[in-house]
């Protein structure tokens, strides 16, 4: 899979992700976002636990933008995307969604940074892993 395809993950909605009117809590979006992310990554052939232990980093979320534009529902089965938007020195930006079918219910752009695992400063992403994401 190339780095900039659209990566997909399936998540069915359960009951732990629903608030007392039975929607989708709007944090668990959020969640649901984190997955794919790692998922996306994961079939990179990108394993974050062995980045950390090998390199001493690790990618932790510095911003996000999230639009709720409808409500998922218990047992609704929903698509979460991962789409490498950008690629800085130190950053990833990810553009992801929750579908219901066709219908686009929650999208944002996720901002993660590399930083050194021990003191969590922001550093350059290694040169191999780059090569990965372009």
């Amino acid at each position: 899979m190339e780095a900039n395809t659209i990566f997909t993950l399936p998540v069915r909605v359960y009951w732990e992700d629903t608030d007392a009117g039975g929607i989708v809590f709007y944090a668990n979006y959020l969640k649901f976002f984190e997955r794919a992310r790692t998922e996306w990554l994961r079939s990179l052939g990108i394993q974050q636990r062995d980045l950390k232990e090998t390199s001493g980093g690790m990618f932790v979320v510095a911003e996000t933008t999230v639009k709720y534009l409808r409500s998922a529902r218990l047992d609704d089965q929903l698509l979460v995307t991962a789409q490498l938007e950008q690629i800085g020195r130190s950053t990833l930006t990810i553009k992801q969604q929750a579908l219901c079918g066709d219908t686009v219910l929650c999208e944002g752009s996720i901002r993660i940074c590399w930083v050194q695992a021990e003191t969590l400063k922001s550093s350059r992403i290694p040169s191999n892993l780059l090569e990965i994401l372009q």
